[in-house]
């Protein structure tokens, strides 16, 4: 896989004008990332995400609720506990079907539909509440999806997201394996949308107020092993990223990644516990 493929996640301050074949070829390579490996896997173990952010909207049952870039439902699941009216949409089929399989094991209703978030397929001001838990952070053209999300959310709707930071241990995840690989030329970082001011470039326009508090995820896992074996395999980003490397490369982002996780391991046994810091974000659209 050529280093293109990460082009997204190319470090904070470096990224370069692209233009819209640029973004349009960044994202069918993101595509195939996503869509390798199983990121229901890792989806599932982030639910408690989905809770919180539903709950800091003050979700009321009857809201229609669309959740963009959905993966497995993470959130989509939520707001159908609270007796939301849910379209679950992502790009990515086999995620859907993932999200569906856990929507009928659990009695829910939602709808799930294949969308790209950066065109979605829906009428102005559609929906109460639009969702997105680490998804539409990582669309090639922010811009536009961030219009997106706006266009189908109604005046006086809500917005709610969840983003990870350029400091909080993913972020930090994603800056080691781009130390790996040929900086590309890049679309902007995903990483941006956790901080404030990206936030409000996007969406402050057309906002009549925007509210974030940062907020930690605990990745639990058996031990770092555990947790490199889980994302090497089911963690499309950090999939292809090793399957680009060589060997010896492969050996040595395993270290750099094994020295990150020592650093911010809190667990006074074998095992892994590592705060991860992300954005949640709730926009009130005017």
């Amino acid at each position: 896989m050529p280093a293109a493929t990460l082009t997204a996640f190319k470090p904070l301050g470096q990224e370069t004008p692209t233009t819209s074949a640029d973004l349009a070829a960044i994202k069918v390579r993101q595509k195939s990332a996503w869509s390798s490996g199983d990121y229901a896997i890792v989806g599932t173990t982030l639910q408690i995400v989905g809770e919180e952010l539903c709950e800091a909207l003050d979700l009321s049952s009857g809201s229609k609720v669309l959740d963009v870039a959905a993966g497995n439902g993470m959130v989509s699941l939520a707001a159908a506990r609270r007796w939301c009216d849910v379209i679950s949409t992502d790009y990515v089929p086999s995620l859907l079907e993932r999200g569906r399989a856990r929507a009928s094991a659990e009695g829910l209703s939602i709808e799930f539909k294949e969308a790209d978030a950066e065109a979605l397929p829906f009428g102005d001001g559609a929906f109460d509440a639009v969702l997105s838990t680490f998804g539409v952070m990582f669309t090639p053209n922010q811009d536009k999806a961030a219009a997106e999300l706006l266009r189908v959310c109604k005046s006086g709707g809500q917005i709610g997201l969840t983003n990870w930071t350029p400091d909080g241990f993913i972020g930090q995840m994603f800056k080691t394996i781009g130390k790996h690989l040929p900086p590309p030329a890049a679309a902007k970082s995903p990483l941006l949308w956790g901080t404030r001011a990206r936030l409000t470039e996007m969406f402050e326009p057309k906002a009549a107020w925007i509210k974030t508090e940062s907020r930690h995820f605990n990745f639990r896992y058996r031990s770092a092993q555990h947790f490199l074996d889980v994302f090497r395999t089911y963690y499309g980003p950090m999939l292809k990223a090793f399957s680009a490397l060589e060997t010896p490369q492969q050996d040595r982002l395993e270290r750099d990644l094994y020295d990150l996780i020592a650093r911010m391991n809190r667990a006074e046994d074998d095992t892994m516990v590592v705060p991860s810091e992300y954005l949640e974000v709730v926009i009130m659209k005017r």
